[in-house]
């Protein structure tokens, strides 16, 4: 499957399972690659083996049960889980060229998520002061759905989100996720959304080219 992108970024789809650390060395030397102009922008749609990451926040008190590998992502915010069921979205963009605008790159990248959830008739939302992408869970309550994490080196965007596709959501309990212990987890499955193969990454593939106009127009951005 390939996004009707602009010619600078590549879209590229795993169909297999990429280990953590496997992907964290090719987007570091990718990253390189963009910021010397040596390379296209890349974004990059995989699962990984089971997989807590730590974050430039992380706290040890948060880590539970490091029952799965711990690594540290050099990303920005505390621990996180990846692993199969749950689709990851690295996105590696050259902001030099896209307004200089962290802040607005996060905005644009969590209403990217929005609308894809959106595509399955997925309320969700973002909620101020907690990171993320939030809807109302079976019991009634909030509850994660996406998590957001970035990393800006020499202007070219790293990392990116997650979406709770069908993940075992036993697995969060090693960690306190993202530093949040008051609010849980769930997923498409778990409200009751069965997608088929490819599904999400279609959704997401059809809101890419929307993402990066708001990106680049910059008429998504927060005010300060």
């Amino acid at each position: 499957m390939s996004a009707m992108l602009e010619e600078s970024v590549e879209w590229r789809v795993e169909s297999g399972e990429i280990p953590y650390r496997a992907a964290l060395a090719e987007m570091d030397a990718r990253n390189r690659r963009i910021a010397a102009g040596e390379a296209r922008e890349l974004i990059w749609l995989l699962e990984h083996p089971p997989v807590y990451t730590a974050g430039t926040s992380a706290s040890g008190a948060d880590l539970l049960d490091p029952r799965f590998e711990v690594v540290e992502a050099g990303r920005g915010g505390r621990y996180t889980y990846h692993g199969p069921g749950q689709r990851v979205g690295y996105v590696l963009l050259d902001l030099g060229r896209r307004g200089r605008d962290v802040r607005c790159f996060v905005h644009a990248l969590e209403g990217w998520v929005l609308d894809a959830l959106g595509t399955f008739g997925v309320e969700c939302w973002r909620s101020d002061g907690r990171v993320g992408i939030w809807t109302r869970d079976v019991d009634g309550r909030e509850a994660k759905i996406g998590a957001i994490g970035v990393r800006v080196r020499r202007w070219v965007t790293m990392h990116g989100f997650s979406i709770n596709v069908a993940p075992d959501l036993a697995h969060f309990g090693g960690i306190v996720p993202c530093g949040i212990a008051e609010f849980g987890v769930t997923s498409l499955e778990k409200l009751g959304i069965a997608l088929a193969p490819g599904a999400l990454d279609a959704a997401l593939a059809a809101h890419a080219p929307g993402f990066l106009a708001a990106l680049d127009t910059r008429k998504s951005c927060p005010t300060p």
